[in-house]
């Protein structure tokens, strides 16, 4: 089944949307993080995606607590991303309730405390692509690497992880649509089930992505918070 996955974006404690990733783009929807994790459970979200863009950009999560806040609030599985860059991090967040756990810099900074990662959670470790013109970035998308996001994923398609959540930062909060062929690319080259970030915009882009093969979800962010995809509307479209 297509997961349709929203997107709860936290920076200075308050769900915002930035555009292509840049934390001088935002745009602040709700004060109040619980209740809009709540508005997408009541309206049939299966899974909630968390993002601690302080954390992103930091280098550490700075909002467990809020994370936390939200696990116990909501009966659906959260998956969380956003500057989990040890151990310790990780320990922390399983030890909260969350899900799963997006870890993305470290797999291409430290590939042996990713090993170590997984190892340590199998089947729960979710490797988070960020690419650019099909470049992976790191560090809260502000690092541009030579290493293209296909050959990144296949390096660790056999290891024990859930699978691949592949961001367009290009096309994040741009509501431009999602670069098509760039996902079919990435989906086709792996294993492992991914999940598609990035630039929806429309119910149509949803169905869109629900066909291409290997694509297991899509994550939708602004166009949930500025109105253009009905979330109910659509799941039972996909569901």
């Amino acid at each position: 089944m297509f997961e349709v996955i929203p997107a709860v974006d936290i920076k200075g404690g308050k769900c915002v949307r930035l555009y292509q990733g840049r934390a001088d783009k935002e745009k602040v929807y709700f004060e109040n993080l619980v209740e809009v994790a709540k508005k997408w459970e009541s309206l049939g979200a299966k899974r909630i995606h968390v993002v601690d863009l302080d954390g992103a950009f930091e280098g550490i999560p700075k909002n467990i607590a809020i994370v936390e806040e939200i696990v116990k609030s909501v009966s659906v599985p959260i998956q969380f991303g956003g500057g989990v860059r040890t151990i310790e991090a990780l320990d922390r967040l399983f030890s909260i309730g969350v899900d799963r756990v997006i870890v993305g810099t470290v797999a291409v900074e430290n590939p042996r405390l990713f090993e170590e990662m997984v190892d340590r959670y199998p089947g729960k470790i979710v490797l988070g692509i960020d690419a650019k013109n099909g470049m992976v970035t790191t560090k809260g998308w502000v690092e541009v690497t030579e290493i293209p996001a296909v050959s990144l994923a296949s390096d660790y398609d056999a290891m024990d992880i859930w699978g691949f959540v592949y961001t367009d930062i290009s096309r994040d909060g741009t509501l431009t649509s999602p670069n098509f062929e760039e996902v079919e690319k990435f989906a086709s080259a792996v294993n492992r089930p991914v999940i598609a970030s990035g630039g929806v915009s429309s119910e149509e882009d949803i169905l869109k992505l629900s066909k291409i093969e290997n694509v297991v979800g899509a994550i939708v962010g602004k166009a949930l918070y500025e109105g253009k995809v009905d979330l109910a509307s659509v799941l039972q479209k996909v569901g």
